[in-house]
């Protein structure tokens, strides 16, 4: 008797069984799949997915009791996806990057891997919704999972505020989102030798360091309507005289801003920048405008200096590689002439700028990015 069933879950892989028995009491399988079946030659005992079973007359009840149906139903059951074990947080965005992203996920994600999603819907319409409070949730949530995945959003404007008929124009989630992490975004691209570059002198990669916190980003700002004096004043938290600083005489309108950062911030961006530095093995140049604003940026400056002299100098110097300071314009044009090979540290504006500078002079779709 000759007996021939194709396995349906493996039809695929055109994968067969055979199941042949003489007169005699021995009997026999034989896979056309080698990668499903094997058999040992010295042996009285044929493997089926890990499962042993006897060459031997019981072989015989085995298959006239239970249809090779059982094999293709079982294995159609298995979840052979690859299990995640760590929580990913997702955040959805506008417009045609939730179409996109949902093709992605269905096509190439989730029939692979079995993900435990921690989903935020960051659409300009859930923001309004939420008072924005959904941003600052999926933020937190990133910080506890430590993984997440953000689809491009709308920052609104005045004509975005007015198509959507939104509550207030809300802040940029991206910044809202970095400032709460406190950390340095890091972007370098992809060099490919067949991919033509519009900087054609740029044959290594740059890396840039965004210090994603403070400054224009978390500014306050305000339209003046008229004259007067406009004064900043900050008042200790311990007590003591308030510190007061004239800022300017208004003789009619204008606009003012007022930003900060902290000491704390800085230093970690310094460290941060310093450590994927010397993971490179590459120099670190930071740009500032020191020159005019010599309190401010002054202050980059040195806690840069300090946190390179009591940890990293040693460092660097056992693998030829350095530290530098950089005024902002000098290094934009050392940068367009240099053929890369460093990490850049900019301020969180100046980052903004500069690495879009750098996608472009390579290929804005080659850049990757690392928080």
């Amino acid at each position: 008797m000759l007996l021939k069933h194709k396995l349906g879950a493996m039809s695929r892989a055109s994968s067969s069984i055979i199941f042949s028995q003489s007169s005699s009491s021995s009997s026999s399988l034989a896979f056309k799949n080698p990668n499903l079946f094997s058999t040992h030659s010295n042996s009285n005992s044929f493997v089926f997915n890990r499962v042993s079973i006897s060459k031997s007359s019981s072989t015989d009840l085995l298959f006239r009791k239970a249809s090779l149906r059982c094999f293709a139903s079982s294995s159609s059951s298995i979840d052979h996806r690859i299990k995640v074990h760590n929580p990913i947080v997702e955040m959805d965005g506008d417009e045609m990057t939730r179409v996109i992203w949902k093709m992605i996920k269905d096509k190439l994600i989730n029939p692979y891997l079995d993900l435990d999603i921690k989903y935020y819907d960051l659409g300009i319409l859930n923001r309004d919704a939420t008072d924005d409070k959904v941003t600052v949730e999926s933020a937190e949530a990133t910080l506890k999972y430590n993984v997440a995945v953000k689809c491009a959003t709308i920052t609104p404007d005045e004509a975005r505020v007015k198509e959507f008929g939104l509550k207030s124009m809300w802040r940029s989630p991206n910044g809202t989102i970095r400032n709460i992490l406190n950390g340095t975004v890091f972007r370098e691209p992809i060099m490919c030798k067949n991919i033509p570059r519009i900087v054609t002198g740029w044959k290594k990669a740059i890396c840039i360091g965004r210090h994603a916190f403070g400054d224009q980003y978390r500014a306050t700002d305000a339209v003046i309507s008229g004259p007067g004096k406009l004064k900043m004043v900050f008042v200790p938290a311990e007590g003591g005289s308030p510190v007061e600083l004239d800022v300017h005489d208004f003789k009619g309108p204008g606009i003012a801003l007022a930003m900060y950062n902290v000491d704390e911030s800085i230093r970690a961006f310094a460290e941060a920048s310093m450590a994927m530095a010397f993971e490179k093995k590459w120099p670190l140049y930071l740009s500032t405008k020191n020159t005019i604003l010599k309190k401010y940026d002054g202050r980059f400056k040195d806690i840069f200096q300090e946190v390179y002299e009591e940890k990293w100098r040693q460092k660097f110097e056992e693998h030829s590689i350095w530290y530098e300071h950089r005024l902002i314009d000098d290094m934009v044009a050392y940068a367009l002439k240099s053929e890369g090979g460093y990490v850049w540290a900019c301020k969180n504006y100046d980052g903004d700028v500069q690495s879009d500078f750098l996608a472009q002079g390579i290929c804005l779709a080659l850049i990757i990015s690392n928080s």
